[in-house]
């Protein structure tokens, strides 16, 4: 059995290190999620794997610690009315206006092993061909480095292309090898994944057009929800749009975007300084 104070250590290192926050009461979760750890470590026990990473502040066991708490839940195609109102109203509309930039830029945050990014370069390939001559970029991050290296290479098990995925994009977009399937070399060539911190202040990024920050903010303070808010406001294009998680909502946190139905779908848009506030726009996104 896991301390109260041991319990309370870990919670603090999680929260320094990612900003996920780990409620009271959730030791059993603590103590499944870390008996990876301390069978890869051969440590004992919990007081075992505490006294390791007091020894050594900052060390590579912290983030084994902060990765085995990251949740890593997903699917193809996940929730789908956000991909239903993506083929349907925003990518149409943001095509239409980037016609004579001839470019494209898609950020999937805290995208876990890359299923979501790799959605959206489907659908991008099956329903907007004429994309095909145009720079598009869609940019995978997350915190855990083991799921940047997995989006990177676009493997996924039997298990993991049958939740959500067709069997005519399995059978179009990927390759099998042995006895998992590997995403085309073509749609691995646009999605870029790269290790993101969404709660510490983020590296020099591009424009875009469209972000995915979904079922992200849920682990988060308030005031860490706030900070990646107005990041994501300062990335994103003035006409672009964001998407949240169905569960989650700008209430209480952020008046400075635009809630917008796409749908069955929400997204939103970021206010331009100085324009009044809307009661916001339904059914289009534009």
């Amino acid at each position: 059995m896991m301390s109260a104070s041991e319990f309370e250590f870990l919670r603090a290192l999680v929260r320094a290190r990612s900003a996920i926050v780990i409620e009271a009461g959730k030791e059993y979760l603590v103590e499944s999620r870390m008996a990876p750890v301390l069978r890869d470590r051969n440590l004992a026990t919990m007081a075992d794997l505490v006294a390791a990473l007091r020894a050594a502040p900052g060390s590579e066991l912290e983030w084994s610690v902060v990765e085995a708490m990251t949740t890593n839940e997903t699917s193809w195609f996940r929730d789908v009315h956000p991909f239903e109102a993506l083929k349907t109203v925003v990518l149409p509309d943001l095509i239409a206006s980037r016609a004579s930039e001839r470019s494209l830029r898609i950020w999937s945050g805290a995208c876990s092993s890359g299923q979501e990014a790799y959605s959206v370069a489907i659908m991008l390939a099956d329903h907007f061909p004429a994309l095909a001559s145009w720079e598009v970029s869609i940019l995978a991050t997350d915190i855990s480095h083991a799921m940047v290296r997995r989006t990177g290479r676009g493997f996924y098990e039997q298990l993991e292309v049958n939740r959500g995925l067709a069997p005519a994009d399995l059978a179009r977009h990927f390759e099998q090898v042995g006895s998992r399937w590997q995403v085309s070399a073509e749609l691995r060539g646009r999605v870029h994944a790269r290790q993101l911190n969404l709660a510490e202040p983020w590296p020099p990024l591009p424009r875009f057009d469209l972000i995915l920050l979904r079922n992200v903010l849920i682990y988060f303070d308030h005031e860490v929800k706030r900070a990646v808010l107005r990041r994501a406001r300062q990335t994103l294009r003035p006409d672009g749009l964001l998407f949240l998680g169905s569960s989650e909502s700008m209430l209480s946190l952020d008046d400075s975007w635009e809630r917008i139905t796409c749908g069955r779908a929400v997204a939103y848009r970021a206010i331009a300084m100085g324009s009044a506030r809307t009661a916001g726009a339904a059914c289009e996104c534009s």
